[in-house]
């Protein structure tokens, strides 16, 4: 079964684009979402997390997200760390995960696939992106937030050049009819792969 990474920066409109993937029939594991139920729920990782940060790290069972923050606000060490104990928990499962779908291709959504080192549990990447500008309205709109904070976010994360480097396909996510358009042609791409294989 072939396995699609779908990535892309804040506001880019990538979950939009999982969305209308997931309209066509096609399973979406989103490996954000995912992370924070196995960071509640897998004991392993729990057990790793308050080994590293520590018993309050959990309170009563539960994941303490405040104090977890503040350990890795502003310490890129301690957010590695985290990270290093979150994505393998997370590779393990995707693929256990895909393993279950029936489909002709699954998608992997992830914010931070190249950061975490995602690309190579997929056979394609696809990047979602848009102007700074655009992304910055989308995200203030969502969120609620500040136009700096969301600048802040967009700076701390892998730019539009470097990700169209990096990804097999690119979708510019400005309209929402030519998404449908972009959509429905990599979903006949992908689907043909699969037939081939």
């Amino acid at each position: 079964m072939i396995k699609v990474g779908i990535t892309g920066g804040i506001g880019s409109g990538k979950s939009t684009v999982c969305r209308l993937f997931a309209q066509r029939g096609v399973a979406v594991y989103d490996s954000d979402r995912e992370a924070k139920r196995l960071m509640a729920e897998d004991a392993v990782l729990q057990q790793a997390i308050m080994m590293r940060f520590g018993v309050a790290a959990y309170t009563e069972g539960e994941l303490n997200r405040q104090y977890l923050a503040e350990q890795v606000f502003g310490n890129p060490q301690a957010l590695a760390d985290l990270n290093g104990l979150v994505h393998p928990a997370v590779v393990r499962d995707f693929a256990r995960w895909a393993e279950a779908q029936s489909g002709d291709y699954v998608i992997l959504e992830s914010a931070i696939l190249f950061d975490a080192g995602l690309e190579g549990m997929v056979d394609y990447v696809v990047a979602v992106l848009a102007p700074e500008e655009l992304r910055v309205e989308r995200a203030c709109r969502r969120d609620g937030t500040s136009e700096e904070a969301v600048r802040r976010r967009i700076a701390a994360q892998m730019s539009d050049d470097e990700l169209r480097k990096r990804a097999d396909y690119t979708i510019v996510n400005i309209l929402e009819s030519d998404l449908e358009l972009a959509v429905n042609l990599l979903d006949q791409k992908f689907r043909h792969e699969t037939l081939q294989s």
